[in-house]
């Protein structure tokens, strides 16, 4: 068994299998998650279960976190019974939330302060990369730290890479997200405009699926257009989130301020499905 014991904080569509790769990989593994039903399955894997961040990281050697945005990530270290209200000295906190550098730095200084270390490590890649450990994993932080914890992100990812100091991997994923929500919205006008034109939505992702431009996500999210099935492996809230994470820092291209506005607009209506339903909002 692995020695070093690992706190994971938030249990979501990417942080349960992503939890469950640590535990297959024999760490042991402690989770905190506010719903506590989504606990059960971790539990039955053999998973401990803590009541509060501070309980979970008294037992600790290494925190990961998965959670949506900044806000959580401020009530995770700086709430009531947060990390901050634990002695910290000598852990490892490892954020593989998709949040704004700003908060990264913010947190990595304050944990410096009292001796613990702070890596900014988001993904890229969905919940059946998850599933699989085949995860791409982008890192910001102090490179000692980096190396110390590089196994464990091994057993999440295919990929693990420092790109620089705090908040560097925040950078890389809010650039990557940004290339994803044009992407998709591309996906769903051409989609839409082959359908205009009395061109079957089968029909096109077989010539894209096999041509020049085929991809996993085409895939992925054609077959989900065929289906009808727009059940949330990346809400469309999200992109919303990260788009406007990305424009705060510079982002104000042409595309991108197209696709925040066209996915702010599709929000309302769909916000809680996948972010490929942005298909019905271009359809009008």
């Amino acid at each position: 068994m692995n020695t070093t014991k690992i706190g994971w904080i938030g249990l979501g569509n990417m942080g349960i299998p992503m939890a469950e790769q640590l535990i297959t990989a024999d760490y042991t593994v402690t989770v905190y998650n506010r719903s506590k039903d989504k606990e059960t399955a971790l539990k039955e894997m053999g998973a401990l279960i803590a009541e509060t961040p501070k309980e979970l990281i008294a037992t600790t050697d290494v925190v990961i976190i998965m959670v949506s945005d900044d806000a959580a990530i401020e009530q995770i270290f700086n709430g009531q019974e947060g990390l901050f209200s634990a002695e910290i000295s000598g852990k490892i906190m490892i954020n593989m939330s998709t949040v704004s550098p700003a908060i990264s730095k913010e947190m990595d200084t304050l944990c410096k302060e009292k001796g613990a270390q702070y890596l900014d490590a988001p993904v890229s890649g969905s919940v059946k990369q998850a599933e699989t450990g085949q995860l791409v994993i982008m890192v910001g932080g102090d490179e000692t730290a980096y190396e110390q914890v590089k196994p464990i992100l091994e057993k999440l990812g295919k990929m693990a890479v420092r790109l620089g100091d705090t908040g560097a991997g925040n950078l890389a994923k809010l650039a990557i997200n940004s290339l994803l929500a044009l992407y998709t919205q591309g996906l769903a006008e051409t989609v839409v405009f082959a359908n205009q034109q009395g061109i079957k939505t089968e029909d096109l992702l077989n010539l894209l699926n096999n041509g020049a431009i085929a991809n996993i996500f085409t895939k992925i999210k054609g077959d989900a257009i065929i289906a009808d099935n727009y059940k949330p492996a990346f809400a469309l809230k999200h992109i919303v989130k990260d788009l406007t994470l990305a424009k705060a820092i510079g982002l104000d291209s042409p595309l991108a301020k197209t696709a925040l506005n066209t996915f702010e607009a599709a929000t309302a209506k769909y916000g809680e499905e996948d972010l490929i339903a942005v298909i019905k909002q271009v359809k009008g």
